[in-house]
């Protein structure tokens, strides 16, 4: 008999300590205990939220903004690595899934960095990490773009667990991708971005791709998102003097739950820091499905066909077995002599 999860869900919203690792983690290790004594199973956390939004890109020039990025780069992390190792400790304690967003450093290269969004089970394993795909427009001059190795469904204790950061959440065929593996549970983490367009409403647009995903895939969808402190903005400020006037526009933040017919769960937070919740169950994605199964019955698979390249993007590939198994060999004799 198909037997479905019901549990809590906790949507974080909240700003980091700015371009501080050791303070984020320490916050974000204080936050899933949070949402765990409240009876949560699920805790999302904000893009890119260790240990920061490049803000600079959107409110000056590249060349103004370059020592900005040196800092984001001595600020972001290794996966594997101590710091997303003490939060995958955090949700193996609480007994609580968790999904975070993280300024990942390449170890091949101190200047290449990842916004990327890390998967952890409640027993503390990393099930995951995803880089963006995209850069979204001015995230250009930050990011690189990541690969679809990650792009996965994974099996937790919740259900069926998928994310995707910010403007992915755009993308049709990477949210398809996630549906076709039996994604029952999204995560998306957005940052706040008060620079768009005048006419964007961002808190509106998170809300509106949300619930074009639970609908079309019959599913839940926990919104995570940033918020600006205080602290951003006085940082920002030194060296870009609108750096305020630009980054406090109202109805820039949504965090909350939509369930599988497309609208919320309870109200959402809209700009204020904070976290909420949702009790979910999943057997509420079966019934819509008879109507739209867009992964199986109600598509046509003759007609169309969706490939994905899940290999890892590499700057170099190296073909050299023999030496490697030579390597090897050399370490495993050197530390029998050792022992």
């Amino acid at each position: 008999m198909l037997e479905l999860p019901t549990f809590r869900a906790a949507a974080v919203q909240t700003a980091p300590a700015f371009l501080n690792t050791d303070a984020t983690i320490e916050k974000t290790i204080r936050l899933i205990g949070e949402a765990a004594a409240n009876g949560a199973k699920l805790v999302a956390f904000p893009e890119v939220f260790v240990a920061g939004y490049p803000y600079w890109s959107w409110i000056g020039n590249p060349v103004e903004c370059s020592p900005w990025f040196e800092k984001l780069a001595r600020s972001a992390i290794e996966i594997p690595g101590p710091e997303i190792t003490k939060i995958a400790q955090a949700a193996a304690r609480h007994k609580i899934n968790v999904v975070v967003g993280v300024n990942e450093r390449s170890r091949y290269g101190i200047g290449t960095i990842y916004n990327t969004l890390v998967t952890i089970s409640e027993e503390g394993r990393i099930l995951g990490r995803h880089r963006k795909l995209v850069p979204t427009w001015a995230e250009k001059l930050t990011w690189a773009p990541g690969d679809a190795s990650a792009l996965r469904v994974h099996q937790t204790s919740v259900g069926p667990l998928g994310a995707l950061a910010c403007g992915e959440n755009t993308n049709t065929l990477a949210r398809f991708a996630l549906l076709s593996q039996g994604e029952l549970v999204h995560v998306a983490s957005y940052i706040s971005l008060p620079v768009a367009p005048a006419e964007y409403d961002m808190a509106d647009a998170i809300k509106v791709r949300s619930a074009a995903h639970s609908f079309e895939g019959k599913l839940f969808t926990v919104v995570s998102c940033s918020t600006i402190s205080e602290e951003i903005i006085v940082a920002l400020e030194k060296d870009f003097p609108k750096a305020r006037e630009l980054l406090t526009r109202k109805n820039s933040a949504f965090s909350g739950f939509l369930g599988p017919d497309g609208r919320t769960l309870g109200p959402p937070l809209i700009d204020e820091e904070g976290i909420v919740y949702a009790d979910i169950d999943l057997s509420r994605c079966i019934q819509p499905r008879q109507m739209h199964d867009i992964t199986g019955h109600y598509n046509r698979f003759d007609i169309f066909d969706l490939k994905v390249n899940r290999r890892a993007m590499k700057s170099a590939r190296f073909d050299d077995v023999d030496g490697a198994e030579t390597f090897e060999l050399m370490i495993d004799h050197t530390q029998e002599n050792q022992a």
